[in-house]
C-alpha cells in the first residue's frame, strides 16, 4: 500500500477515502509545512496530498536528493506555490483540483463586486463602530453594477462563471481578455492587452492562474488605465496585482477601489492596505464551504488513486 502524507487538517471524508485507499500519515494541523518537513515528506512517503502554504521551491527538491515521493497532489486549483519544473525535474507528477472551485469562487467574486461597488464593507464598519447618524439621501453613494461593463482578466472556467452571473443577473456588458479567443454562450468582446481592457470597463475582475507568467500582470500600467470610478476585484492569486501598485492607486484616487480575496504574500496584508477605506478584504474564501472543500479533497485524493493504480492522473500540471 502507498504510503501517502495528508500534509493538512482537511475535512474528515477526505482523510476517511484516503485512509481507505493508503497508508496514510495525517498532519491534522491548519499551519504550512516546514522546510524540513517537506524534505522529510518527499523522502519518507510515495506521494504527498498537500496545498496553499505548503511551498515547494526548488530547494526543496534539491535537499531531498533523491526523493521517495512520485507524486504532489495539490488540494486547490493555484499551483505558483510549487515550482512544477523542479518537481517534474526529481521524477515527480504534479496535480491539482480545478472544476471542483468554480462556482464557490465566481460566487466570492460576486460578492466582491458588489461589497466594493455599493461600498458595503464600509458601511457594515460604519454600523459597528456606533458611527452611523441615519439615512440621507447623499450617504456613501456607490457603484451601480446593473447595466455596467465587467472586464474579465483570464477567461477560464471562474472567469465565465463570473461573467454568465454578471451578464445573465446583473445584465452587464462583458469584455475580456485572454491568451485566446474564446467559444461563450454569451456576448463578449475580446480586448488585446489587459490594458486595453482595463480602459473600458466599470469592473475588473481578475481570475488569471497564478503561475510565473502572471505574477503582476495588473501593474502600475494596467491600474492607470482604469476609469477613476472604476473598481477591481481579486479572486486568483495575490501576485498577479502587483501590491504596491494597487496601493498607490487606491490612496491616490486613481480607482474608485478594490475587492480583494487573495494577497501577494499570505496571511501578511501590508497595513496601508488594511487602513484603506475604499478595498474590502476578505481572508480568501473562494471555496469556504465544507461540500466545496470535499470536492477538491476528493479530486485529490482520486489524482492519488489513479497515479498508483498506473493510470492516467486525471488533473496533471505541466507547467
Amino acid at each position: 500500500m502507498s504510503r501517502v502524507l495528508i500534509a493538512r487538517n482537511l475535512p474528515p471524508a477526505v482523510v476517511d477515502e484516503a485512509r481507505a485507499l493508503f497508508d496514510v500519515t495525517y498532519r491534522d494541523r491548519p499551519e504550512p509545512l516546514s522546510h524540513d518537513e517537506k524534505v522529510a515528506a518527499l523522502r519518507d512517503h510515495d506521494g504527498v496530498l498537500m496545498s496553499l502554504g505548503d511551498s515547494f521551491p526548488a530547494e526543496v527538491f534539491e535537499a531531498a536528493g533523491t526523493p521517495r515521493a512520485r507524486i504532489l497532489a495539490n488540494f486547490g486549483v493555484g499551483y505558483n506555490h510549487i515550482d512544477v519544473a523542479a518537481a517534474q525535474a526529481a521524477g515527480l507528477v504534479v496535480t491539482n483540483t480545478p472544476g471542483a472551485v468554480t462556482d464557490a469562487t465566481a460566487d466570492i467574486g460576486m460578492t466582491l463586486m458588489l461589497m466594493t461597488c455599493r461600498r458595503a464593507a464600509e458601511g457594515e464598519r460604519l454600523v459597528r463602530a456606533g458611527d452611523w447618524q441615519g439615512w440621507h439621501p447623499v450617504e456613501m453613494l456607490g457603484l451601480h453594477m446593473t447595466g455596467k461593463t465587467v472586464g474579465i482578466l483570464g477567461m477560464g472556467r471562474i472567469g465565465q462563471a463570473i461573467a454568465r452571473r454578471c451578464h445573465y443577473g446583473f445584465g452587464m456588458s462583458v469584455a475580456y481578455s485572454s491568451r485566446s479567443e474564446k467559444d461563450l454562450d454569451f456576448p463578449a468582446t475580446r480586448h488585446a492587452s489587459p490594458e486595453a481592457l482595463a480602459a473600458e470597463v466599470d469592473v475588473l475582475a481578475v481570475a488569471v492562474p497564478g503561475s510565473p507568467q502572471t505574477r503582476h500582470m495588473v501593474n502600475a500600467e494596467v491600474l492607470a488605465a482604469m476609469k477613476p470610478t472604476a473598481h477591481i476585484v481579486n479572486i486568483s492569486r495575490g501576485d498577479v496585482i502587483d501590491e504596491a501598485a494597487l496601493i498607490s492607486a487606491l490612496q491616490s484616487g486613481k480607482i474608485a477601489g478594490a475587492g480583494l480575496d487573495v494577497y501577494e504574500n499570505e496571511p501578511q496584508v501590508p497595513e496601508a492596505l488594511r487602513a484603506l477605506d475604499n478595498v474590502t478584504l476578505l481572508p480568501h474564501l473562494g471555496t469556504a464551504t465544507l461540500e466545496v472543500r470535499e470536492d477538491m479533497g476528493r479530486m485529490a485524493v482520486e489524482n492519488l488513486r489513479a497515479f498508483f493504480a498506473g493510470e492516467e492522473v486525471p488533473n496533471p500540471v505541466t507547467g
